[in-house]
């Protein structure tokens, strides 16, 4: 927005509005004592919360003149508008922030910081409340329309999470030889498929967006976007999550299809298989692949994508693997009832995996697809696990904030048990 100096000068001489926030920058020393931290934060949230805006650092809201902000303060300033978008403001903020060089009314050159602000998918709240804004000022959330607000940011699910549009996206961001995979050969004209799909959607204003959708599945860096959508996965040695012991870690990133194949690798490559000799030679894996398969399936396709900032964990000790997932269990399902019934939160993105063939982990998976609507995945995650190691795998859900299933690992051959003298 604004993109150019000579737009962005036109909306300075005119004032700030619903889409523009201007402020002076104060400096005493090296020191910043304007704006104030959580007077910038509350305008940014605003923004945020309402609509698409505009915040320019170095422009005096009262006169509208451009006096800029000293060359050797920048990286200082930016550094508070960081830190405010990430400790000031829940949950954090993501922002565009831009050098720019405007001319002031002798016509010299002076370096600002325009910071663009999205139309956020979450209700973010700063130091004063929870604000939108309205023309040129804040104004805090009445406790009726922050309830609407939460629920047409999808928090109720009104309309599910994964089908609404991200801000700052384009229907180009979605990436041809992965949307081709859901569309087959090349359509003619691959929008309006798009569209049916729902991979790409119209925000509030009109504008076509990416949808969460298409951005987790057709995208080849999702968390450009949404910051909490790939797997953190770490071997530990021993039984102790212990970042002096980490064995093995990885960032798993991509869309989502390739986040469960490199799931698995890592699994596999962290995996102790023993063997037996007499009287002939047994392979004893510490886990079935099958069932991590599975789980890391369930834990991909179901997980809840609004709670921000929130990622899938893979754990792994020397006697069991831990999978965490972002959000409680969907549409009253309970821990007990897990092998019984059948149901899904994001709808759209398991048809999608629906139609994403397993590939290198066809024999693993023993089908075609990564998913299946049979419901069989929770059944073959107990039985696969409880026969190798003798121990049925544990589901716990944790402050009805994520969903935690414990695999334990199969005793191994010549095993040391855990204490005894080796």
């Amino acid at each position: 927005m604004f993109d150019s100096a000579d737009e962005l000068l036109v909306k300075i001489r005119l004032g700030e509005d619903n889409v523009l926030e201007l402020k002076r920058v104060v400096m005493r020393g090296s020191r910043i004592e304007g704006p104030r931290r959580d007077e910038l934060a509350d305008e940014l949230a605003a923004f945020a919360n309402t609509n698409d805006g505009v915040c320019v650092l170095g422009v005096d809201d009262r006169t509208r003149e451009v006096v800029g902000i000293e060359v050797a303060d920048l990286d200082a300033v930016e550094q508070m508008v960081r830190e405010v978008c990430a400790d000031s403001i829940r949950p954090p903020l993501s922002v565009r922030i831009i050098r720019m060089d405007l001319p002031n009314a002798l016509g010299e050159m002076r370096p600002v910081l325009k910071m663009d602000v999205p139309r956020s998918l979450f209700v973010h709240q700063s130091p004063g409340g929870y604000f939108q804004r309205i023309g040129s000022s804040k104004r805090e959330l009445l406790p009726d329309q922050l309830a609407r607000l939460f629920q047409q940011r999808g928090q109720a699910r009104v309309i599910r999470f994964e089908e609404q549009a991200v801000p700052d996206t384009a229907p180009d961001d979605l990436e041809p030889p992965l949307y081709l995979r859901f569309l087959g050969e090349a359509p003619d004209d691959p929008l309006t498929l798009l569209r049916k799909m729902r991979l790409v959607v119209a925000d509030d204003a009109g504008t076509e967006r990416a949808s969460v959708a298409g951005v987790l599945m057709a995208t080849s860096n999702p968390e450009r976007w949404l910051s909490g959508a790939y797997i953190e996965a770490v071997r530990y040695r021993g039984n102790v999550q212990d970042s002096n012991y980490q064995a093995d870690a990885a960032r798993i990133t991509g869309p989502l299809d390739k986040q469960i194949l490199d799931a698995l690798a890592f699994a596999r490559r962290n995996m102790t298989v023993a063997a037996t000799k007499e009287p002939g030679r047994i392979e004893v894996p510490q886990y079935s692949e099958r069932a991590l398969f599975e789980a890391i399936v369930n834990a991909v396709a179901h997980r809840d994508y609004s709670v921000y900032g929130s990622k899938i964990r893979l754990f792994m000790f020397d006697d069991r693997l831990e999978l965490y997932s972002p959000g409680p269990l969907p549409n009253s399902l309970t821990v007990e009832s897990l092998p019984l019934r059948q149901s899904t939160r994001n709808e759209l993105i398991t048809s999608l995996l629906a139609r994403c063939p397993t590939g290198p982990a066809r024999d693993v998976a023993r089908r075609q697809a990564f998913m299946e609507r049979r419901g069989d995945g929770v059944p073959i995650i107990l039985k696969e696990s409880e026969r190798l190691s003798s121990r049925a795998p544990v589901y716990r859900v944790l402050d009805d904030a994520e969903v935690m299933l414990t695999i334990w690992s199969a005793p191994l051959p010549n095993q040391v048990p855990e204490g005894a003298a080796p």
